[in-house]
């Protein structure tokens, strides 16, 4: 299709809001008034626009259902898991093996990236931070060495991969119009790459500030304060019983189901099993959560179990549109770009043109990029974590998985590649690594530190992290 106003519209709403998000400002209001103003000018109707912003947030809400519901169940299951004490239990024994503080470093760690890739970091982070650290911190590691293993394992390798719950491949596939298990996969390996050489970057610069046992008076300090929060956490939990019967056995039960679903997926993909494409991975994964939610609830209050689920329930969807909610106006903005959505979002007849706006803007523009893997790899890694900087991880995928789409063609690499790099990019930026408003205040709230410092300690190790693995990216793909 040839460029048409409507085109030139869309190009200078992608640039303003590129431009948006360097200042750190919120891109949904001139995503939806450049979604009014696109439809408006492509059908020559002010009555066609208004119809457009409505259809583009219906058509990206449809697309992105499963991933609001695998949220919801997933911080259902978690709040149930709570009721019973069993969250804290789980770590427990992982407490018992914190013997110095390069242990530490490395329990703290995997036990992180495991919990946070099955419920994402962010309400993980009170557990971790409560229960793990203070033992971490009396072991020898230092506060600050904490914060940033918590946030580059958690905010960083588990989230910029999002393997188990599938938010962030979904995102950018959708967006890219490829399938999601290609991009699920190759963001798993990227973010392993950019992770672990991140925390080995960490480790080597601050091993000599690791001691036998912590003799700093500001880590005394919070080891005093953590262990009084924990203690009463952990005599709240043990009030009743029933919890503290079942805590103990659903403490046991989640991880072992929870590492048989992990096991499973891996399974299918390795051995050559009927395989997990489309959806099926988080159907699996939110049938078993969903299970184990029911069987914690009933455990927790037989009597009261059908109101408590419930809430449980209730309470999944609130965090999960609160977390998500922005990104469908920007979702549908970009799937406007895209033949595939183009229609349905402006009521075109089944036999009109599709227009694909940004894949046609880049078809057009190819003879002016340069062809060069490199350069269109690092090009949409700059761009990812500019999307980050509004310090928001996700909201940026829909911009990158879209322009992985259009541009893979010219630079010669296969979009499933591109669009794991532009989620890389978007994610390490605003998930919570190197961007001091982000999710990382949280991890700086509950450790004590500066956010700004912990933001600037972690920039150089992310930044050559992310670069190593772009670089690898290119030549392995």
């Amino acid at each position: 299709m040839g460029l048409t106003a409507a085109h030139w519209v869309y190009l200078v709403v992608t640039v303003a809001v590129i431009v948006i998000m360097l200042f750190r400002k919120g891109i949904v209001l001139p995503l939806i008034i450049g979604t009014f103003l696109v439809a408006a000018v492509y059908k020559g109707s002010i009555i066609a626009g208004f119809q457009a912003v409505f259809n583009a947030n219906l058509v990206a809400a449809k697309e992105l259902f499963s991933i609001f519901l695998i949220i919801s169940i997933m911080i259902g299951l978690l709040n149930s898991l709570k009721d019973l004490g069993a969250d804290k239990r789980m770590v427990v024994p992982i407490q018992k093996i914190m013997v110095n503080g390069h242990i530490s470093y490395l329990v703290l760690m995997v036990t992180t990236y495991v919990i946070s890739l099955f419920f994402w970091p962010t309400p993980a982070v009170p557990l971790i931070c409560a229960l793990l650290v203070p033992a971490a911190v009396n072991a020898g590691l230092p506060v600050m060495t904490s914060a940033m293993v918590i946030v580059i394992a958690g905010q960083g390798m588990a989230l910029s991969s999002d393997y188990i719950m599938q938010v962030a491949p979904m995102l950018s596939a959708k967006a890219a119009g490829i399938d999601k298990a290609a991009v699920s996969d190759k963001a798993f390996i990227l973010s392993l790459i950019t992770g672990l050489s991140s925390l080995a970057i960490v480790y080597v610069t601050h091993r000599k500030a690791i001691t036998k046992k912590s003799d700093r008076k500001e880590d005394k300090a919070f080891f005093d304060v953590a262990n009084e929060l924990a203690a009463t956490v952990e005599e709240s939990a043990d009030i009743i019983q029933r919890k503290a019967t079942w805590g103990k056995v659903f403490a046991i039960i989640v991880p072992l189901a929870m590492l048989g679903v992990m096991v499973f997926m891996f399974q299918t993909k390795l051995g050559g099993g009927s395989g997990f494409e489309g959806g099926d991975g988080a159907a699996f994964i939110g049938g078993v959560a969903t299970i184990l939610l029911i069987l914690a609830t009933i455990a927790f209050n037989r009597i009261h179990a059908l109101d408590k689920i419930s809430e449980h329930i209730t309470e999944g969807f609130v965090f999960a549109f609160r977390a998500m909610a922005p990104v469908i106006p920007i979702a549908g903005f970009f799937f406007m770009g895209s033949g595939d959505f183009s229609a349905a979002i402006l009521s075109l007849p089944d036999k009109a043109p599709k227009p694909a706006f940004l894949f046609d803007l880049i078809q057009h523009g190819q003879q002016y990029i340069p062809h060069n893997p490199i350069f269109a790899a690092v090009g949409i890694l700059i761009v990812g974590i500019i999307t980050g900087l509004d310090g928001s991880g996700f909201a940026g995928l829909p911009l990158t998985g879209a322009l992985s789409g259009a541009l893979a063609h010219g630079s010669h690499l296969d979009p499933s590649v591109m669009a794991a790099i532009g989620q890389m990019g978007s994610v390490w930026s605003g998930g919570g690594t190197i961007i001091a408003w982000s999710s990382l205040v949280a991890v700086a709230g509950f450790l004590q530190v500066s956010p700004l410092e912990l933001a600037r300690k972690n920039f150089l190790p992310v930044i050559i992290g992310l670069l190593l693995a772009t670089i690898l990216a290119v030549i392995i793909w």
